[in-house]
Protein backbone atom coordinates (compact mmCIF):
# COMPACT_ATOMS: atom_id res chain seq x y z
CA UNK A 1 0.00 0.00 0.00
CA UNK A 2 1.04 3.60 -0.63
CA UNK A 3 0.04 5.98 2.16
CA UNK A 4 0.20 9.75 1.69
CA UNK A 5 -0.64 11.84 4.75
CA UNK A 6 -1.96 15.37 4.24
CA UNK A 7 -2.01 17.77 7.19
CA UNK A 8 -4.92 20.21 7.14
CA UNK A 9 -3.88 23.31 9.08
CA UNK A 10 -6.54 24.57 11.47
CA UNK A 11 -5.41 28.20 11.58
CA UNK A 12 -4.79 28.89 7.89
CA UNK A 13 -6.11 27.67 4.50
CA UNK A 14 -3.23 25.31 3.79
CA UNK A 15 -2.73 21.57 3.30
CA UNK A 16 0.77 20.17 3.73
CA UNK A 17 2.43 16.87 2.81
CA UNK A 18 5.58 17.81 4.69
CA UNK A 19 5.40 15.05 7.31
CA UNK A 20 3.88 11.60 7.86
CA UNK A 21 1.51 10.53 10.67
CA UNK A 22 2.07 7.31 12.58
CA UNK A 23 -1.26 7.44 14.40
CA UNK A 24 -3.35 7.24 11.22
CA UNK A 25 -0.94 4.67 9.81
CA UNK A 26 -2.45 2.05 12.15
CA UNK A 27 -5.74 2.45 10.28
CA UNK A 28 -4.20 1.97 6.83
CA UNK A 29 -3.86 -1.79 7.40
CA UNK A 30 -7.49 -2.46 8.35
CA UNK A 31 -8.65 -0.15 5.54
CA UNK A 32 -6.62 -2.13 2.99
CA UNK A 33 -8.26 -5.34 4.23
CA UNK A 34 -11.76 -3.79 4.29
CA UNK A 35 -11.44 -2.67 0.67
CA UNK A 36 -9.97 -5.96 -0.54
CA UNK A 37 -6.71 -4.30 -1.56
CA UNK A 38 -4.53 -7.01 0.00
CA UNK A 39 -4.95 -10.79 0.37
CA UNK A 40 -5.65 -11.89 3.94
CA UNK A 41 -3.87 -14.56 5.96
CA UNK A 42 -5.93 -15.25 9.10
CA UNK A 43 -5.39 -14.83 12.01
CA UNK A 44 -2.98 -11.96 11.23
CA UNK A 45 -2.54 -10.17 7.92
CA UNK A 46 0.63 -8.20 7.38
CA UNK A 47 0.18 -5.08 5.26
CA UNK A 48 3.35 -3.49 3.89
CA UNK A 49 2.96 0.27 3.69
CA UNK A 50 5.17 2.80 1.95
CA UNK A 51 4.86 6.19 3.63
CA UNK A 52 4.92 8.39 0.55
CA UNK A 53 5.77 11.51 2.57
CA UNK A 54 9.20 10.13 3.43
CA UNK A 55 9.62 6.90 1.44
CA UNK A 56 10.03 4.86 4.64
CA UNK A 57 8.43 1.43 5.00
CA UNK A 58 6.15 0.05 7.69
CA UNK A 59 4.46 -3.29 8.25
CA UNK A 60 1.03 -3.17 9.91
CA UNK A 61 -0.05 -6.49 11.42
CA UNK A 62 -3.87 -6.62 11.40
CA UNK A 63 -5.89 -9.28 13.26
CA UNK A 64 -8.25 -10.85 10.72
CA UNK A 65 -10.98 -13.48 10.72
CA UNK A 66 -12.68 -14.90 7.62
CA UNK A 67 -10.90 -12.28 5.54
CA UNK A 68 -12.19 -9.34 7.60
CA UNK A 69 -10.44 -7.10 10.15
CA UNK A 70 -11.06 -7.86 13.81
CA UNK A 71 -11.63 -4.66 15.79
CA UNK A 72 -12.70 -5.98 19.19
CA UNK A 73 -10.09 -6.89 21.77
CA UNK A 74 -8.61 -6.10 25.17
CA UNK A 75 -5.77 -3.76 24.15
CA UNK A 76 -5.88 -0.39 25.88
CA UNK A 77 -3.99 2.66 24.58
CA UNK A 78 -3.51 5.65 26.89
CA UNK A 79 -5.64 8.57 25.78
CA UNK A 80 -7.81 6.40 23.51
CA UNK A 81 -11.33 5.56 24.76
CA UNK A 82 -12.34 1.93 25.04
CA UNK A 83 -10.49 -1.25 24.10
CA UNK A 84 -9.64 -2.79 20.76
CA UNK A 85 -7.74 -5.45 18.86
CA UNK A 86 -3.95 -5.33 19.07
CA UNK A 87 -2.42 -3.84 15.91
CA UNK A 88 1.38 -3.91 15.73
CA UNK A 89 3.11 -1.42 13.44
CA UNK A 90 6.76 -2.10 12.66
CA UNK A 91 8.84 0.70 11.17
CA UNK A 92 11.81 -0.01 8.90
CA UNK A 93 14.53 2.33 7.67
CA UNK A 94 12.94 5.44 9.13
CA UNK A 95 16.25 7.08 10.10
CA UNK A 96 16.56 10.51 8.53
CA UNK A 97 12.94 10.56 7.36
CA UNK A 98 12.91 14.33 6.77
CA UNK A 99 16.22 15.46 8.21
CA UNK A 100 19.55 14.58 6.64
CA UNK A 101 20.24 11.55 8.89
CA UNK A 102 19.31 9.86 12.16
CA UNK A 103 21.66 12.30 13.84
CA UNK A 104 21.68 15.17 11.33
CA UNK A 105 24.70 16.95 12.82
CA UNK A 106 26.64 13.74 13.40
CA UNK A 107 26.53 14.43 17.14
CA UNK A 108 24.48 12.79 19.86
CA UNK A 109 24.51 16.02 21.84
CA UNK A 110 24.51 19.55 20.40
CA UNK A 111 24.65 22.96 22.06
CA UNK A 112 22.35 25.52 20.45
CA UNK A 113 23.07 29.24 20.81
CA UNK A 114 20.46 30.67 23.16
CA UNK A 115 21.15 34.34 23.86
CA UNK A 116 24.03 34.68 26.34
CA UNK A 117 24.08 30.93 27.00
CA UNK A 118 23.73 27.64 25.14
CA UNK A 119 21.00 25.00 25.25
CA UNK A 120 21.97 21.32 25.41
CA UNK A 121 19.93 19.23 22.98
CA UNK A 122 19.75 16.00 21.04
CA UNK A 123 18.73 16.51 17.42
CA UNK A 124 17.37 13.23 16.05
CA UNK A 125 15.06 11.90 13.33
CA UNK A 126 13.89 8.29 13.34
CA UNK A 127 10.59 8.85 11.60
CA UNK A 128 9.98 12.40 12.88
CA UNK A 129 12.52 15.20 13.43
CA UNK A 130 12.61 15.90 17.17
CA UNK A 131 14.64 18.20 19.41
CA UNK A 132 15.04 16.84 22.94
CA UNK A 133 15.77 19.21 25.84
CA UNK A 134 15.61 18.86 29.62
CA UNK A 135 12.54 20.57 31.09
CA UNK A 136 14.63 21.65 34.07
CA UNK A 137 16.70 23.87 31.76
CA UNK A 138 13.57 26.03 31.37
CA UNK A 139 12.73 26.14 35.07
CA UNK A 140 10.05 23.46 34.64
CA UNK A 141 9.40 20.13 36.30
CA UNK A 142 8.37 18.47 33.04
CA UNK A 143 5.10 17.31 34.62
CA UNK A 144 3.11 20.46 33.79
CA UNK A 145 -0.16 20.03 31.90
CA UNK A 146 -0.40 21.14 28.26
CA UNK A 147 -2.65 24.02 29.37
CA UNK A 148 -0.08 25.20 31.90
CA UNK A 149 2.68 25.18 29.31
CA UNK A 150 0.56 26.93 26.69
CA UNK A 151 -0.30 29.67 29.18
CA UNK A 152 3.35 30.76 29.09
CA UNK A 153 3.85 32.90 25.93
CA UNK A 154 7.43 33.60 27.00
CA UNK A 155 8.13 29.86 27.04
CA UNK A 156 6.54 29.35 23.62
CA UNK A 157 8.61 32.15 22.11
CA UNK A 158 11.79 30.79 23.71
CA UNK A 159 11.20 27.28 22.37
CA UNK A 160 10.31 28.62 18.92
CA UNK A 161 13.61 30.53 18.72
CA UNK A 162 15.47 27.32 19.48
CA UNK A 163 13.34 25.40 16.96
CA UNK A 164 14.35 27.72 14.13
CA UNK A 165 18.02 27.22 14.95
CA UNK A 166 17.63 23.45 15.30
CA UNK A 167 15.70 23.14 12.04
CA UNK A 168 18.54 24.70 10.11
CA UNK A 169 21.12 22.46 11.80
CA UNK A 170 19.01 19.38 10.99
CA UNK A 171 19.10 20.21 7.28
CA UNK A 172 15.46 21.30 7.14
CA UNK A 173 16.22 24.89 6.20
CA UNK A 174 13.86 27.64 7.29
CA UNK A 175 11.21 25.86 9.38
CA UNK A 176 9.24 28.95 10.38
CA UNK A 177 6.29 27.81 8.24
CA UNK A 178 6.79 24.07 8.93
CA UNK A 179 5.45 21.80 11.66
CA UNK A 180 8.82 20.08 12.12
CA UNK A 181 10.97 19.64 14.06
CA UNK A 182 8.90 18.83 17.12
CA UNK A 183 10.26 20.14 20.42
CA UNK A 184 10.30 17.66 23.31
CA UNK A 185 10.86 18.59 26.95
CA UNK A 186 12.03 15.62 29.00
CA UNK A 187 11.97 14.84 32.71
CA UNK A 188 12.69 11.81 34.90
CA UNK A 189 9.86 9.24 34.78
CA UNK A 190 7.44 9.21 37.69
CA UNK A 191 5.00 6.41 36.77
CA UNK A 192 7.35 3.51 36.08
CA UNK A 193 8.36 4.55 32.57
CA UNK A 194 11.73 5.43 31.11
CA UNK A 195 11.26 9.12 30.32
CA UNK A 196 8.53 11.72 30.84
CA UNK A 197 7.76 13.96 27.85
CA UNK A 198 5.94 17.15 26.94
CA UNK A 199 5.84 17.60 23.16
CA UNK A 200 5.43 20.93 21.36
CA UNK A 201 4.03 20.15 17.86
CA UNK A 202 5.44 22.73 17.31
CA UNK A 203 3.43 25.54 18.94
CA UNK A 204 0.64 23.67 20.72
CA UNK A 205 1.46 21.08 23.38
CA UNK A 206 0.34 17.54 22.56
CA UNK A 207 -2.01 15.93 25.08
CA UNK A 208 -0.20 12.66 24.33
CA UNK A 209 2.61 11.95 21.88
CA UNK A 210 2.56 11.10 18.18
CA UNK A 211 3.61 7.60 17.13
CA UNK A 212 6.59 8.59 14.99
CA UNK A 213 7.68 11.21 17.50
CA UNK A 214 7.55 8.49 20.16
CA UNK A 215 9.70 6.20 18.00
CA UNK A 216 12.27 8.97 17.67
CA UNK A 217 12.27 9.75 21.40
CA UNK A 218 12.57 6.05 22.26
CA UNK A 219 15.53 5.77 19.91
CA UNK A 220 17.23 8.63 21.75
CA UNK A 221 16.57 6.90 25.08
CA UNK A 222 18.13 3.71 23.72
CA UNK A 223 21.27 5.56 22.59
CA UNK A 224 24.08 6.20 25.01
CA UNK A 225 24.99 9.79 25.84
CA UNK A 226 21.85 11.40 24.40
CA UNK A 227 20.05 14.03 26.45
CA UNK A 228 17.27 11.49 27.04
CA UNK A 229 19.64 9.02 28.75
CA UNK A 230 19.89 11.29 31.79
CA UNK A 231 16.11 10.91 32.12
CA UNK A 232 16.19 7.16 31.61
CA UNK A 233 14.48 4.99 34.23
CA UNK A 234 15.91 1.79 35.63
CA UNK A 235 13.60 -0.40 33.54
CA UNK A 236 14.79 0.80 30.14
CA UNK A 237 15.79 -1.82 27.61
CA UNK A 238 14.68 -2.71 24.10
CA UNK A 239 11.14 -1.76 25.12
CA UNK A 240 11.03 1.92 26.05
CA UNK A 241 8.02 3.29 27.92
CA UNK A 242 7.40 6.97 27.19
CA UNK A 243 5.25 8.84 29.67
CA UNK A 244 3.09 11.70 28.34
CA UNK A 245 0.26 13.88 29.71
CA UNK A 246 -2.46 11.24 29.33
CA UNK A 247 -0.53 8.06 30.10
CA UNK A 248 2.24 6.20 28.33
CA UNK A 249 3.28 4.58 25.05
CA UNK A 250 5.58 1.57 24.68
CA UNK A 251 8.04 1.43 21.79
CA UNK A 252 10.26 -1.54 20.92
CA UNK A 253 13.59 -0.33 19.53
CA UNK A 254 16.23 -2.44 17.79
CA UNK A 255 19.08 -0.06 16.99
CA UNK A 256 21.18 -2.76 15.34
CA UNK A 257 18.48 -3.77 12.87
CA UNK A 258 17.25 -0.22 12.36
CA UNK A 259 13.70 -1.23 13.27
CA UNK A 260 11.10 -0.22 15.81
CA UNK A 261 7.52 -1.15 16.60
CA UNK A 262 4.51 0.18 18.48
CA UNK A 263 1.16 -1.28 19.54
CA UNK A 264 -1.99 0.55 18.43
CA UNK A 265 -5.71 0.00 17.97
CA UNK A 266 -8.05 1.13 15.19
CA UNK A 267 -11.73 1.08 14.38
CA UNK A 268 -14.00 2.43 11.62
CA UNK A 269 -15.25 5.96 12.26
CA UNK A 270 -17.37 6.64 9.17
CA UNK A 271 -17.90 5.47 5.62
CA UNK A 272 -19.54 7.41 2.83
CA UNK A 273 -19.20 9.47 -0.30
CA UNK A 274 -18.20 13.07 -0.76
CA UNK A 275 -19.53 14.91 -3.83
CA UNK A 276 -17.38 17.94 -4.63
CA UNK A 277 -19.00 21.00 -6.15
CA UNK A 278 -18.80 21.12 -9.92
CA UNK A 279 -19.53 24.24 -11.95
CA UNK A 280 -22.16 23.42 -14.53
CA UNK A 281 -21.57 24.67 -18.08
CA UNK A 282 -23.57 27.74 -19.01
Amino acid sequence: MDYLFLQVHVDEPRVSAGQPCGNILAGVGPFAVERGLVPTTDPVTEVRVRMVNTGALAVVSVPTEHGRPVYTGSTVISGVPGRGARIVTEFRDTAGSLASALLPTGNIVDSLPDGPRTQTTTLIDNGMPVVLMAAADFGLTGYESPAELESRPDLSKHIERLRLVAGDLMGLGDVSAMTVPKMCLTAPPRDGGDVCTRMFIPHRVHTGIGILAAVTVATAVAMRESTAVAMRGSGAGRTVRIEHPTGYLDVVVDLGAGRSAVVSTARPLLDGHVYPYEELPA
